[in-house]
């Protein structure tokens, strides 16, 4: 027979937070999360959060699903990992977000019109080709999202920061035709795709 404490723990690892668990990376330390709000105070974007971190920990272990996995906050991350070294309990919450924007997104409800997806996407693409990013093709890429007219107006307005690019070698006029990439582009694509093979098995090893 269970004993009081074994129903609450129970009661309290409800199916939501057992799913994050199996399926995000880090997942497990959510449940350690104190609500101190030190990670929100640390972020450097806590003001354009919908949801900081801590409120995403508290409503996971309430068991409100939907309303985290279609949320744009996990997509707010820049990486920054301020609040990992700020956190008393060092949890792992950069890891975590990051974690929880990719299950949404093989889960295909991730938010719609999601900026920082079309950039990863872009951003990616750029790399793969090469295995470098093309700094003159990732910006007009960025530029001309919006169409033609709106694309020669950002160019326009940026070709201060294009000069200072070219001049500190961090950009070519030849990247339109190409660029620099790495000696074994080959190498690296097969060595990615296998990196995706295996995560994919391990998803489907995992229910997940």
């Amino acid at each position: 027979m269970m004993s009081i404490n074994t129903v609450m723990v129970e009661k309290y690892r409800n199916n939501f937070l057992r799913e994050v668990e199996a399926n995000v990376e880090e997942g497990e330390w959510v449940k350690m999360c104190m609500q101190c709000g030190v990670c929100a105070g640390s972020c450097p974007l806590g003001d354009a959060w919908e949801h900081p971190p801590q409120e995403i920990f508290m409503m996971i272990r309430a068991g409100k699903r939907e309303d985290v996995l279609t949320s744009d906050s996990m997509w707010m991350c820049t990486s920054c990992y301020n609040c990992i070294v700020r956190c008393p309990r060092e949890l792992p919450i950069t890891h975590i977000m990051h974690g929880l924007a990719h299950y949404a997104r093989r889960l295909g409800i991730q938010p719609k019109n999601n900026p920082t997806q079309w950039f990863c996407d872009v951003f990616w693409n750029n790399m793969m080709k090469k295995g470098r990013v093309n700094e003159l093709k990732l910006g007009l890429s960025l530029y001309f999202k919006n169409g033609f007219l709106s694309g020669i107006k950002e160019s326009l307005k940026n070709a201060g920061l294009g000069l200072n690019m070219v001049k500190a070698r961090r950009m070519s006029p030849m990247d339109f035709f190409g660029g620099h990439g790495v000696k074994d582009i080959s190498g690296l694509q097969k060595m990615i795709k296998k990196a995706q093979e295996l995560e994919a098995d391990r998803i489907d090893r995992h229910g997940g």
